[in-house]
């Protein structure tokens, strides 16, 4: 539980990096409680998207692996990124990301914040 709960507040201090940084990804609201509650919120559905449809996608585009050498990855992380914005949209969750071109560059921060922080964190179970 400890682990899901430190990974769980990881993701979500990379998003709001990624939101920070990236003009196409808005993390709107009203005081800074709210916004923390409602990137918490966007951190439990990014989690819960790359839990379950990433592993689907991956499966199913194996032969787009081989042919790039890895370079889909980039692309299947902003369209789990972009995914999450569409389930926010759905929630009433104050989180949009614009286009797929900030949905990659968000990706791509999302994925360099949040190794960083599990390196300074650390990921004992």
């Amino acid at each position: 539980m400890k682990h899901f709960v430190v990974k769980t507040l990881i993701n979500a201090a990379a998003i709001w990096v990624a939101a920070w940084i990236v003009n196409g990804i808005t993390l709107s609201g009203g005081d800074w409680k709210q916004k923390t509650l409602t990137v918490i919120a966007v951190a439990l559905i990014f989690g819960v998207v790359n839990w379950l449809i990433k592993p689907l996608v991956k499966f199913f585009s194996f032969p787009l692996f081989i042919l790039s050498l890895g370079l889909i990855t980039f692309v299947i992380n902003a369209l789990m990124l972009w995914l999450t914005s569409f389930a926010s949209d759905r929630l009433k969750l104050d989180f949009h990301v614009e286009g797929f071109v900030p949905a990659l560059l968000g990706s791509l921060i999302i994925s360099v914040v949040a190794w960083g922080l599990h390196l300074a964190v650390g990921d004992e179970d």
